[in-house]
């Protein structure tokens, strides 16, 4: 469990810094819809319990996604710097003044706490899924009661 949650969660590091950075931090929501299936399928992988599989998927992918986390407050960070220039703030654009820097740096943090929450509990439930999807697709059989 833990070895799939920590080889999925430096994935989702990467990808969610990347597009949470450069594209929009909402679009670090997308990131969970396979690294969580993936989180759960390696969980069965290498744990091989069919009985105990969905559950300890769920774990992994909820590693998977407090390692996410640390990506979205990095990407958060770097958002709320080059926003810190009014030039790149999109109101600007709609002829609206200026935001505050302080403004922009708590939304920014408070924005990156959200998805990441979300990432979370996304990546969990996928996971679990995705274990799910290990265990019937595996041919191991849950043992006799």
């Amino acid at each position: 469990m833990v070895k799939a949650g920590l080889i999925v969660g430096v994935v989702m590091l990467v990808l969610v810094l990347i597009a949470g950075s450069v594209v929009s931090p909402l679009c670090a929501l997308c990131v969970p819809l396979l690294t969580g299936l993936a989180a759960g399928y390696l969980t069965g992988v290498f744990e091989k319990n069919p009985a105990t599989v969905v559950g300890r998927g769920a774990g992994a992918g909820a590693i998977a996604g407090g390692v996410a986390v640390v990506g979205q407050i990095g990407a958060s960070l770097i958002n709320a710097a080059v926003l810190q220039n009014p030039a790149n703030q999109l109101n600007q654009l709609f002829g609206l003044p200026a935001t505050d820097p302080s403004l922009v740096w708590a939304m920014q943090i408070g924005m990156a706490c959200v998805v990441g929450v979300v990432n979370v509990a996304l990546t969990a439930g996928l996971a679990a899924a995705g274990a799910a999807l290990w265990k019937s697709t595996s041919g191991a059989a849950a043992p006799a009661a």
